[in-house]
Formats: C-alpha cells, structure tokens, sequence
C-alpha cells in the first residue's frame, strides 16, 4: 500500500497542477495564482467552461475546506436562503480592489437609509456568514465599514469601478497615505461591458514608515513598493517562511473544494443566475438607458 501511495504522491507532483487544486476558499481566493497556472479545460477541468470562473464570482458559495466543520444539510439551507437574497437585492459581481457604494437601512439616518462609498479592501467568510469591507476618507480620517453581504440590512449595491488589485487583500492601505483609500461620494458608475475581462489595476502603493500595523515585509505582496528597510528585517521574514508549503499536496488538498462537489453548487447557481440574475440585469440597463436620455 506504501508502494501505491508513493507512485501516486510523484505522479502527481511531477503533472501540473489540475483545476481542482484551485479553488481555494476564505480569506480570499488568489486570483493572481489561479490566472497565471495553465489549465487544459478539456482533458482536466470537470466543470463547463461557464462555470469554471464561478469560484472567484461567487467565492462565497463554496463551502468550508474543514471537513470537521462541514454540514451537507446546512449548506444547503444557506445556498436557498442566499439564493433567495439574491432574489430580492442584485448583487453585483465585485473582487478587492473595487470601488462600490452600499446603501443600507439605518434608523439613525435621515431618510432612513445610509450610504457609503469606498474600495473593497477584503472580503471573506464562508455562505450567510461572507463580509466584505470598504474603506474610505472622511474628514481627514480613514474609515472602514463591514458588511455582511447578506444582511436584510443591505438595500444596495453598486460597483462604481469593476476592478481587481495585484493581491488578494488591500489590508496595507491602513498604513499608506491618505490619497491611496479617498473617493468621491458622488463618483459616477463607470461602464463595464458583460463578457469582458475584469481589468487588473497595477497601482503600487508606497507605504508610510515604521511603524505599522502588520509586518508586511513578512508577506508575499505584490502591490507595494519597496520597504526600504534594513537587511535584518528581510532576514528574519526570509528564516520564518514556508517556501516548502507549495510543494505540500496533501496540505493543498485540504484547503480546497474539488470539482466534484463544486459541480451541483455551480449548476444551482447557473439556475438561478439563468432566471434572476438576467432579468435584473436587463432592468439596470434599462434604468440606466432612461438615466442617460434625460
């Protein structure tokens, strides 16, 4: 049995990575990693090809990569309640990096409502539980709300600018000048054509000095500049990293969701997408086309 598991463990360590090895749940997927490995959709993805990208447009669909932590019954209650909500509010397709605005119910407010303006710098949690964070400037101060993004709360959505960031977490900008996480309240939606490649915007961020909130230089990010700091610093990230963890199989087996599972979860999804979604979208653009004649 040994000699099977070993010939199994070095086929698979010397054949790319499949599909199935990517779907990677919370914090947040690396969509960075996921687009720069080489997939053969037809001799290794399971999924059709319309729903091979539903992981990173619905990440919060895929279920806990813990097994002690999974439920079939639950999850399944969640996926109707959440595909419920979606019934009734649209939610958009949104990454980090995306400026939105969210309005939601608050008996505080004049009108009742409040809405709030900025980047996504993170988003994660597993079904009902998925958040998501904005954050913006006000009055010279950096603030940040958290959403549960299917809270009754949450009157709407709006993504102002469709775009994605060079990691998978803007947690950094809390350490970065102000001009970095400012936006306009009154920012205009910008057009996203459907079908399109969501753009991936470059920006580098350079960082205000020491002190800071975390030790980003322990981290593999790649949207900041260069720290500048003394040698010691990088020495001592370089002696607690885990380069060896990507050649880890068994470590990135548990920490995915496979194809096979991902499959009924998506074609619910296409369902409901194929019944809701599309007509709440031929709604927007119909508000939007009335908008821009008068």
């Amino acid at each position: 049995a040994s000699r099977v598991l070993t010939s199994l463990c070095r086929r698979a360590y010397l054949q790319k990575p499949s599909c199935r090895f990517l779907a990677v749940q919370s914090p947040q997927p690396s969509d960075a990693q996921a687009e720069n490995v080489v997939i053969d959709k037809k001799n290794r993805s399971k999924l059709p090809d319309k729903l091979v990208d539903y992981r990173f447009i619905y990440p919060e669909f895929l279920p806990e990569t813990d097994f002690s932590l999974r439920n079939a019954i639950r999850e399944k209650l969640e996926r109707k309640d959440m595909l419920n909500r979606r019934s009734v509010i649209e939610i958009p397709e949104f990454y980090v990096g995306s400026i939105m605005a969210v309005t939601v119910s608050d008996n505080n407010a004049p009108g009742k409502q409040n809405r709030f303006v900025g980047i996504c710098i993170m988003r994660y949690g597993v079904g009902m539980q998925h958040r998501f964070t904005l954050r913006n400037v006000i009055e010279h101060q950096g603030v940040e709300i958290m959403y549960d993004l299917y809270s009754p709360l949450l009157l709407k959505i709006e993504v102002l600018r469709l775009e994605k960031r060079l990691d998978e977490h803007l947690r950094y900008l809390r350490d970065a000048p102000l001009e970095y996480s400012t936006f306009p309240f009154d920012m205009e939606a910008q057009t996203h054509n459907e079908g399109a490649p969501v753009p991936i915007n470059t920006l580098k961020v350079k960082l205000k000095p020491k002190p800071w909130l975390e030790r980003w230089e322990r981290q593999d990010l790649k949207g900041i500049q260069d720290l500048g700091l003394p040698q010691k610093f990088y020495d001592k990230a370089a002696a607690v990293a885990t380069p060896w963890e990507r050649y880890d199989l068994m470590k990135q087996y548990r920490q995915v969701i496979t194809e096979e599972d991902q499959l009924p979860i998506w074609e619910q999804v296409e369902q409901h997408r194929a019944n809701v979604e599309d007509t709440q979208r031929r709604e927007r653009r119909r508000k939007l086309l009335q908008k821009t004649k008068t």
